[in-house]
């Protein structure tokens, strides 16, 4: 058996690689994936969680499911507004988003 520190570690690798990539890149798209990092190492600790401390109940692995959808259709979303910037001004890059201010 697998011990809980492991999982936490991989979890914690995962969230600090989306949350430098979210930090140091200036694409959308490399952005989005690095949110999509953190959310998934989140979901990683309710699923630890939920087996390591409460192994006959379900609610981490539900709620984990439910975040995995929520993730899903948010990225659907960011993807769709991505799309519609790219169309109107031919570049995802962050620094060009100040153009759309004005």
């Amino acid at each position: 058996m697998i011990h809980m520190e492991y999982y936490l570690i991989v979890s914690t690798i995962m969230m600090f690689a989306g949350l430098y990539g979210f930090v140091t890149r200036r694409n959308l798209l490399a952005m989005l994936i690095s949110t999509e990092l953190i959310l998934n190492s989140v979901d990683i600790n309710f699923v630890v969680f939920n087996r390591f401390l409460f192994p006959e109940h379900l609610e981490g692995f539900f709620f984990t499911l439910f975040a995995i959808g929520i993730s899903a259709a948010e990225t659907a979303v960011a993807i769709a507004i991505i799309i519609n910037i790219y169309r109107n001004i031919r570049n995802i890059k962050v620094k060009s988003l100040r153009e759309m201010k004005w």
